[in-house]
């Protein structure tokens, strides 16, 4: 189960967030902190919708100032983008509609905000926790200094907490909060995977019970009813705040994972078949939003018996 701290570096509440029009904070003239230089490193976008939609590892970006601490040369660094990106995932879940939506543009190799903040997470074991030491190939690609460990924690935080305050608002309004955490993964397993004995299906659904009833998972395994599927293997979990984490079943989530053949050349890099393939995981997708949207509208709708 992949979760996120409101714990390590608390900010104020008054620094700027990449938030939806109208709801900018702003930051103090005296004050100059990680959320002003990451502002545009991560998109949350808010709309009136129980749904919200997750590409966490979709981003390439490396920020200039934090490339030194990498001990692999500009190629290598781009090939292990290449293999570690969940390419194109942004770029679907900003196609839908009907769905709030928070889009990391940040790669992974700085900064992976779905880890577990602790000594939880069973990534550290090959140097993958929060912060990469280690790459795909289980090799050394980078020593971050700690005062970037201190900064990059900082954007981990403010990551986190704007996700956390979607995920509080969207409760508020509507009662539940339903998140589909959006991946992609290779065809063959990488070095890195400790779980790369498993079958690698068309579409890995991720999820623990406490947060997934049976009528989301339903919903999903409909949706995406032309691909083979698998559960919870090769990954495993799905995104929920560490506030609401096995504490609060009214935050319902399901990991979607797709083969990258699916939808993309993975030799190229580049979305196959002239965009046919991911314009059908796309209507996928947005189906699987539109039917959900409605199993929340039909119960919320019901009359309650007294």
């Amino acid at each position: 189960m992949r979760g996120h701290s409101e714990q390590a570096t608390q900010l104020p509440d008054s620094t700027l967030l990449n938030q939806a029009p109208g709801r900018t904070r702003t930051v103090p003239e005296n004050e100059v902190d990680v959320d002003v230089e990451f502002a545009d490193l991560f998109t949350a976008t808010e709309r009136d919708s129980p749904l919200i939609l997750h590409a966490p590892h979709g981003g390439r970006t490396i920020p200039e100032r934090f490339r030194a601490s990498f001990v692999v040369s500009a190629d290598e660094l781009e090939a292990e983008k290449d293999r570690m990106t969940d390419h194109f995932t942004g770029e679907l879940v900003a196609s839908i509609t009907g769905a709030s939506s928070v889009v990391n543009h940040l790669s992974r190799l700085v900064v992976d905000v779905e880890r577990f903040p602790d000594e939880t997470e069973e990534m550290n074991q090959v140097g993958m926790g929060v912060l990469y030491t280690h790459g795909s190939q289980r090799q050394e690609i980078r020593r971050p200094s700690a005062l970037e460990r201190g900064e990059l924690l900082a954007f981990f935080d403010t990551y986190s907490r704007r996700f956390t305050e979607l995920v509080d608002e969207t409760l508020a309004r509507h009662g539940r909060a339903v998140i589909l955490d959006v991946h992609s993964y290779p065809q063959h397993p990488l070095p890195y995977e400790l779980h790369s004995e498993s079958r690698r299906p068309q579409l890995c659904i991720g999820f623990e019970p406490f947060h997934a009833p049976d009528a989301l998972l339903d919903a999903v395994r409909s949706a995406f009813a032309d691909l083979e599927q698998g559960d919870n293997g090769p990954f495993a979990g799905s995104y929920v705040p560490l506030k609401h984490y096995r504490k609060d079943a009214r935050v319902q989530s399901v990991m979607l994972e797709v083969r990258r053949d699916v939808y993309m050349d993975e030799e190229s890099g580049s979305i196959s078949d002239g965009r046919q393939l991911f314009v059908r995981l796309r209507e996928h997708l947005q189906r699987l939003v539109d039917a959900v949207g409605c199993q929340i509208l039909d119960t919320q709708s019901r009359p309650r018996l007294l």
